[in-house]
């Protein structure tokens, strides 16, 4: 398979569960509490690398304890991390408040070293860029070093695919860098002021952001599947009984870019997200639930 560099953040979830949000000055039992890997960038690389792409992920990292964690889990992925180790920083770090009767949920997220990811950084890695097949990247990270990243890559005619969450004001000309945009429903309304509930609604989404620059948007719409531009609704894949729906569009990132690096099509790509995606689903946990090759194929 092809090779796919992801520019992204890693931080460690720290999950915990109870049957209310404590107020200020007050301490509550907990349920349950698990720790486990996340970052949106860091969940793609492992989606990427167990579907066979040969993955190398760019960010920075305390050295702690955290940042342990993250190279742990990429060793057991396949993925090649590229890191910058910040010694009076930390990894970054989430902490998930769940509510055990209704399942909401509260987030603070600490980025620490992450935050510290700067367009030298990606400089710093322009000779691993143009090698790739294709460069992934999000907005966790500093805007100006996604931004770097896909100039660079589009300069060396690298395939170029933002996955532009968390939702956030972009740059003048970011969009037109791209061949593929990835949005979900909630992203794709703050980059284009159409809300996407249908396909009539998706196509004229797509639209917008075509004249934006984009070449070819995708728009993930949960449970419906992914809308290609071009194609149309590419329905979602059920892989069984729902656990967790965190990190379901991370597993079709991931898989898509390992797809196009493999030279597949936009829409064959599309139908291995939308099954990376349904079987991740099935599982708790981001990174961990991400599914191996041998898994979709033996689903599709």
């Amino acid at each position: 398979m092809g090779t796919v560099v992801i520019l992204g953040v890693f931080v460690a979830d720290t999950a915990y569960r109870a049957d209310r949000m404590p107020v200020m000055g007050e301490t509550v039992m907990g349920n349950a509490f698990a720790l486990g890997p996340g970052g949106k960038g860091s969940n793609q690389a492992v989606a990427c690398a167990r579907i066979g792409a040969d993955t190398h992920f760019m960010t920075n990292l305390g050295q702690d304890d955290f940042g342990k964690l993250a190279l742990d889990t990429w060793a057991r992925a396949g993925v090649t991390p590229h890191v910058r180790e910040i010694s009076d920083s930390y990894t970054g770090a989430a902490f998930i408040f769940i509510e055990e009767r209704t399942g909401d949920n509260a987030i603070i997220v600490s980025p620490g070293a992450a935050a510290l990811i700067s367009p030298a950084d990606v400089e710093a890695h322009k000779d691993l860029i143009a090698s790739a097949d294709v460069f992934v990247t999000q907005l966790e990270q500093p805007m100006d070093a996604a931004m770097r990243g896909l100039e660079l890559a589009r300069a060396t005619g690298v395939i170029t695919v933002l996955n532009p969450a968390p939702a956030a004001d972009l740059p003048e000309g970011m969009l037109a860098l791209c061949d593929y945009v990835t949005p979900n429903e909630t992203e794709c309304e703050a980059l284009t002021g159409i809300a996407v509930t249908n396909e009539v609604e998706a196509e004229a989404a797509c639209a917008a952001l075509i004249a934006k620059g984009v070449r070819t948007p995708i728009i993930t719409m949960g449970e419906q599947g992914a809308y290609l531009s071009g194609h149309g609704l590419v329905p979602a894949v059920q892989a069984g009984p729902v656990v967790e729906t965190t990190g379901a569009g991370d597993a079709f990132n991931g898989a898509f870019a390992a797809m196009l690096a493999n030279g597949d099509t936009a829409l064959r790509a599309v139908q291995y997200g939308c099954a990376t995606a349904g079987i991740s689903v099935t599982r708790a946990g981001t990174a961990p639930a991400m599914p191996y090759r041998s898994e979709v194929d033996a689903l599709l």
